[in-house]
């Protein structure tokens, strides 16, 4: 599901924007959530704003103003896609500052907002197929696959290798297994490595560099030829 946020103190201009966007992403066949908010400070108070894929930010609102809520957001750790919308032309490049994906000039044009919703959901397509989403109560944790040597499952707890740290969090070995890409295979019921870290398959051992896993006798053609695969191309 792609969750969408919309950030404007005009009620009117929120309705318009909703209207057009469900219009191009009922086409698309997307599944999708669209959040409101009537303020900078609104938004910034929760923590929807964590795990919003694309936010469509006024620039001009009262008090806390669209740049200044998109550098709180960053500060926060918000990581998705911003696209501000706005008026004035003039008011177009301060977006660099926070990595604006895009902008979007009222009054509203059907067209435009397809164009550049399409270009915002290509683009989240391609950022979440390099990062597994977990998310934990208060918290929302993106492991990036390419920095992620294995993962193993501990009962109800799950810990994820990284290059640089580990990462524990609850979850199902096989649920998350489903969820990632083809270069992620399993060597045991509670192992799955990533092919693009084995060095070496052994006998009944996956070797990652420094770290070792168990293969066990269900998963082991199957890796077997994966490995092969990767070492072809």
């Amino acid at each position: 599901m792609i969750k969408i946020g919309i950030c404007d103190d005009e009620q009117q201009m929120r309705k318009t924007l909703r209207q057009m966007l469900e219009q191009v992403l009922q086409l698309r066949g997307t599944d999708h959530q669209i959040s409101e908010y009537g303020s900078g400070e609104e938004l910034t108070a929760g923590i929807s704003y964590l795990d919003t894929d694309i936010l469509f930010l006024d620039i001009e609102m009262k008090n806390l103003d669209g740049i200044e809520t998109a550098k709180l957001l960053r500060k926060k750790g918000m990581k998705g896609i911003i696209i501000f919308v706005t008026a004035y032309p003039d008011f177009v490049f301060q977006g660099y500052e926070v990595h604006a994906f895009h902008y979007i000039l009222k009054p509203y044009r059907k067209e435009k907002i397809e164009e550049v919703l399409n270009q915002a959901l290509n683009e989240l397509k391609l950022s979440k197929e390099q990062y597994f989403v977990i998310e934990q109560k208060a918290r929302i944790i993106r492991i990036p696959l390419t920095q992620t040597i294995a993962f193993s499952s501990d009962r109800r707890k799950v810990l994820a290798l990284l290059k640089e740290e580990t990462i524990d969090f609850y979850g199902k070995i096989d649920e998350i297994y489903r969820e990632l890409p083809t270069c992620f295979i399993r060597t045991h019921n509670r192992y799955i490595v990533n092919l693009n870290y084995v060095t070496t398959l052994e006998k009944d051992r996956c070797i990652l560099g420094t770290h070792s896993f168990p293969i066990s006798r269900t998963f082991r053609q199957e890796l077997e030829t994966a490995f092969a695969r990767t070492m072809l191309k």
